[in-house]
């Protein structure tokens, strides 16, 4: 080890071991509550409290000027934190998000409703920055770049005084942004002058002038552009959370990298650990790999360096590998071998050949699919092009059955049947789709005036220059609204264990079927145990396996028979995320022997305990069976026992593994948790003592020590009875 190397992988050691700390102590002041993303958010010092600016009787802000106002303010009064240890400067610890009152009363959508909470819809009316602006904006104007542009077209629409409070928002988030990266050279500076380490007096003094210079001009480094990135992540999410990705970091940096290593001004090991320091600002997530439109590899040297970054930090990161026929081996290779050696859950691996067959079924050409990146937990969209909401909007299938079958029952004119209820199923459905449909519409016309996504726009191509928001429909080029379905399992198990035990048996009858739901089994346990019997979706050429794919069908072709009334088109995938439990609590007892209010199944995957043996390769064949095909994800998550990566060929099976479904299945998305029962286990009843255990509770990674009780055993059934 070279003595750089030394000291790099010294600081990189300390930087998480205060990351550790800082984890602890938001235990001790939220409790294990924090069940989304591990975010880098830093516990604030004693005594930080930001007041906002309300513009509305209820103590709220609200609309552009009000939003950008109260984002520079909160930019103007964030804390300073520098670890001298870190290349970067920054680190987040308040989000204006915290500050927001919810939707107003005065923007009503009380018509809609009573559909919402008919099917119990998560509508997403309100739901912020869930689509992906485009960072090479930022790397190519700088900050100061942004604010003429601005200008510019304030000037240009000064004759349309309604978006120049727009106009107004964007300017004060500007401004904002460039107190805080200004204050953090300052800072660099003072504490430079305290420093006896040479070596991390001479990286502040560093961490000073990049920073001064990036304060508004363009990145002119490596260095300088991995800063401006960190600067995008925190300071977004200080926003509304958008942060939280930066799409293709290998493709975007790579320019740099290059540059820098012909001036002899940059090394690999100066590369992995500025990187390092970057995936330890916040969960975020970005990808690497993937193919061009020609089909040829996007694999390039940062690529990499990001995966042994990634390796050498062993934090929770939201890094995903993009898989398709032509991609470097080598990549996937040493992907794999960290999956094993550090026992944490990325990268995922995306499939190019499904995500990009889906989308151009939307109409659109293969140029313009391979320019959507990954993004969120299980989606991609074009960077500054594409406004979505994805993983925002879902349908509960359950509860949409639920309904279904207590309509058919209650309706006297009806006789029961299987064939009955999947019409009156694929009626609900439809009409859940319609409400949601509608919801879209208000939300895009109504959120610019609510809480417009300020630093989003600002790297967005459209925004600017029409005056509009980029939540205001219009704005931006392409907007393809996302709709989740979720439930699948529990619904396709629950009408093969009617179609088998009711009609084809004959064992139980309508009435006491119902009468055994509306108890939730009470006394009629050997019922509950002979619907749970019947063969279960993944079990392989089961009825339920069938029904799973017509049941999808049902749900594609409701979302894209035809685009919302004001004629935005939506894109189906399947996605719970970790609303499996909230959507279980609103649902009783189900006909495949689930209990009442208990979770819901986890986004495509068959429920746990669905088949005895060769429940992996039967796992792969049920999710590529029900893939959307439309260009948004059906993930599969497995549970994988580390004990595989060390078997003779261990590696080069799970790469033959990941290969087959990504580009021979046309598998959109595998996230894989690597952990033994043991471990979880004994992580479940004393997680403190289990601080840096990583897992993939559903598109994240979060420490398992941080879950609540709830979130946890959604893991744990997974890996005990999975």
């Amino acid at each position: 080890m070279t003595e750089n190397v030394f000291i790099y992988d010294n600081r990189i050691t300390k930087l998480r071991e205060t990351k550790l700390r800082q984890t602890a102590r938001k235990v001790e002041l939220y409790g294990r509550t924090l069940n989304g993303d591990d975010k880098g958010q830093i516990p604030p010092p004693d005594g930080f409290h930001f007041q906002p600016v309300p513009n509305h009787a209820n103590g709220g802000f609200y609309g552009p000027k009000a939003a950008g106002l109260n984002y520079r303010k909160l930019l103007e009064e964030h804390p300073v934190y520098i670890d001298p240890h870190s290349s970067l400067a920054g680190g987040w610890m308040e989000s204006l998000n915290h500050y927001w009152k919810g939707w107003p009363q005065e923007y009503d959508y009380s018509f809609l409703i009573a559909d919402q909470q008919k099917y119990e819809l998560i509508h997403g009316i309100g739901a912020a920055h869930h689509f992906c602006a485009d960072i090479k904006i930022g790397l190519r104007l700088g900050w100061q770049g942004i604010m003429d542009k601005i200008q510019y077209y304030r000037g240009l629409r000064s004759g349309e005084p309604d978006k120049q409070d727009f106009y107004d928002g964007l300017e004060h988030s500007v401004l904002g942004l460039q107190n805080i990266i200004r204050r953090h050279a300052q800072e660099a500076v003072r504490m430079a002058a305290c420093e006896e380490d040479p070596v991390l007096r001479e990286s502040l003094l560093r961490m000073a002038e990049a920073n001064k210079h990036i304060e508004g001009n363009p990145p002119r480094t490596f260095y300088e552009a991995v800063q401006w990135v960190a600067w995008f992540v925190l300071t977004f999410d200080m926003y509304n959370g958008a942060g939280a990705a930066v799409g293709a970091i290998d493709t975007f940096l790579q320019p740099y990298y290059v540059r820098d290593k012909a001036a002899g001004i940059l090394d690999d090991d100066e590369a992995i650990f500025h990187l390092a320091c970057l995936l330890l600002k916040d969960n975020f997530y970005c990808q690497i790999g993937g193919m061009w439109a020609d089909g040829s590899d996007r694999t390039n040297e940062v690529s990499y360096l990001l995966l042994e970054a990634m390796h050498q930090l062993k934090i929770p990161t939201n890094v995903c590998l993009r898989v398709h026929r032509k991609l470097d081996q080598n990549l996937l290779k040493k992907a794999v071998e960290y999956l094993f050696m550090d026992r944490k859950n990325t990268p995922s691996f995306l499939g190019d050949h499904g995500m990009h067959e889906g989308f151009i079924r939307n109409g659109y050409p293969m140029e313009l699919a391979v320019t959507r990146e990954r993004a969120g937990c299980h989606w991609c969209n074009i960077p500054g092009r594409e406004y979505t909401l994805n993983d925002c909007v879902k349908v509960n299938f359950v509860k949409v059955f639920d309904v279904a079958l207590r309509e058919m029952i209650a309706d006297c004119a009806v006789k029961p049947s299987i064939a009955e209820l999947l019409i009156c199923y694929g009626r609900h459905l439809k009409s859940a789709v319609a409400t949601l449909a509608k919801g879209f519409d208000f939300h895009l016309e109504y959120m610019q005036k609510v809480y417009p996504e300020l630093p989003m726009s600002l790297l967005c191509y459209g925004p600017i220059e029409k005056g509009l928001d980029a939540s205001c429909g219009g704005s931006v080029e392409f907007y393809n609204m996302c709709v989740d379905g979720a439930g699948l399992a529990v619904v396709a198990d629950s009408f093969a264990a009617i179609e088998q035990r009711v009609e084809m048996e004959g064992l139980i009858s309508w009435e006491h079927l119902m009468q055994c739901l509306d108890s939730d089994f009470e006394g009629a346990e050997d019922v509950r145990l002979m619907l749970r019997s019947t063969p279960r979706y993944g079990s392989g050429g089961s009825r339920a396996d069938k029904l799973a794919v017509q049941l999808v069908d049902i749900f594609c072709r409701a979302v894209k028979e035809k685009p919302t009334p004001r004629g935005y088109w939506m894109i189906p995938g399947l996605f719970s995320w970790a609303n499996t439990i909230g959507m279980g609590k609103v649902v009783g007892a189900t006909p495949d022997g689930r209990h009442a209010w208990m979770p819901i199944n986890h986004g495509a995957n068959p429920t746990p305990g669905f088949k005895e043996a060769g429940a992996l390769t039967a796992l792969a064949e049920a999710v590529a069976s029900v893939q959307c095909h439309y260009g948004n994800t059906t993930p599969i998550q497995l549970e994988i026992d580390p004990i595989l990566g060390k078997d003779d060929g261990g590696v080069e099976n799970m790469m033959a593994f990941i290969n087959t479904y990504c580009c021979d299945m046309s598998g959109t998305l595998m996230n894989i948790n690597i952990l033994d029962r043991e471990t979880i286990l004994a992580a479940n009843i004393n997680p403190e003592l289990f601080p840096d255990l990583v897992v993939r509770v559903t598109g994240y990674s979060a420490y398992f020590a941080l879950l609540n009780n709830e979130f946890r055993q959604l893991v744990i059934d997974r890996i005990i009875e999975g």
